[in-house]
């Protein structure tokens, strides 16, 4: 195995177990400590889980992209305002590069006519008054539309700036509506392939269903009480507790009262070895007993993977509506049927 495949095997326990979890959690469990949960384990209830969330997840992709859908749609507005806005300011730049370049020139003009009216007032000869008053004031004429063009100067070279600041706000605002409609639409591409990649609930559970066998080999050997949690009253492996919540919930819902028997000891099931009349405790087969009852080691109720399941209080029959209500979904939460036992549920069907 690579580094690179590592980290993916890494990242991909780390999601599982955080699946694994959440399943508990919404359970009403916690996991014990440093609990090593099997990998077959893990891999079905995360798929469970999934099978059984997948509709909401589903649902609540689509609300969200239809948010960020809406949102593009506001951020291409922007996009289009921001760039009228830019439009406007470049041609107001334009203007007033204009305007600071003819109030310069107007500048350049008047100090050249002070001079011009300064010279010719040097020109003229003191004896002739008359002419030096009109050179005189031609000075203080000039003089003043210097002052006038130098001020008019001023306002231009303000309302440059004034106009590139604009402009350049504008063009800082255009590039982040660009970058906001860009990281918007990626969020919809990222969306859209989330929803393309959700299986079916019935595509999980037929995953879950696969490896369900190899649940039982990973399980049975290290298995412990305190692999355990009890949901409303029956005793099962945590690998099922989330699924086992789920079905119990959503038959009540239908209408269908469901409870039962999960988890027993060895002990127990040899006490229910001699109390249902097996020729012999270990070695009889299970069909041998007046009541079918698997040998001791073997039972699935051993490690909380089976459910002897009740309706109001009673064993199911092929006839009871608990059990037909099971027939028609007891799959979509992991159990199967055992079909000599009506009341018998468990993740392979064993």
């Amino acid at each position: 195995m690579t580094k690179r495949q590592e980290t993916r095997s890494r990242a991909r326990r780390s999601v599982t177990t955080a699946i694994v979890a959440a399943a508990l959690a919404t359970a009403g469990m916690q996991a014990p400590a440093e609990a090593a949960v099997p990998a077959a384990a893990q891999s079905w209830t995360s798929l469970m889980y999934r099978s059984l969330t997948v509709t909401a997840t589903g649902a609540q992709l689509r609300q969200t992209l239809a948010t960020q859908r809406t949102t593009v749609t506001t951020r291409t507005v922007e996009v289009t305002r921001a760039t009228a806005a830019l439009s406007v300011a470049a041609k107001q730049v334009t203007a007033a590069t204009n305007a600071d370049k003819t109030a310069k020139d107007r500048v350049t003009a008047a100090r050249a006519a002070v001079t011009a009216a300064r010279k010719k007032l040097s020109k003229v000869k003191p004896r002739h008054k008359s002419a030096v008053t009109i050179a005189r004031n031609g000075v203080t004429a000039a003089q003043k539309t210097l002052t006038v063009r130098t001020t008019q100067a001023r306002d231009a070279a303000t309302a440059l700036a004034q106009a590139r600041s604009s402009s350049s706000a504008a063009t800082a605002a255009l590039d982040t509506a660009n970058n906001s409609v860009k990281s918007a639409s990626a969020a919809v591409v990222l969306t859209e392939q989330k929803i393309a990649a959700l299986k079916t609930p019935a595509e999980l559970a037929g995953q879950a269903a696969a490896v369900s066998r190899s649940v039982v080999t990973a399980v049975r050997p290290a298995f412990t009480t305190a692999d355990t949690v009890v949901i409303y009253g029956t005793t099962v492996h945590r690998t099922v507790s989330y699924a086992y919540r789920r079905m119990v919930d959503d038959a009540k819902k239908a209408g269908i009262d469901i409870s039962g028997g999960g988890f027993r000891t060895k002990q127990r099931q040899i006490e229910l070895r001699k109390i249902n009349g097996c020729p012999d405790i270990y070695t009889a087969p299970s069909s041998s007993c007046r009541v079918p009852t698997a040998v001791p080691g073997r039972s699935l109720h051993e490690i909380g993977l089976a459910v002897d399941v009740t309706s109001g209080g009673k064993t199911l029959t092929s006839k009871s509506p608990a059990f037909k209500w099971l027939q028609l979904h007891a799959d979509e939460y992991g159990f199967v049927n055992l079909p000599s036992e009506p009341w018998h549920w468990s993740i392979t069907g064993g």
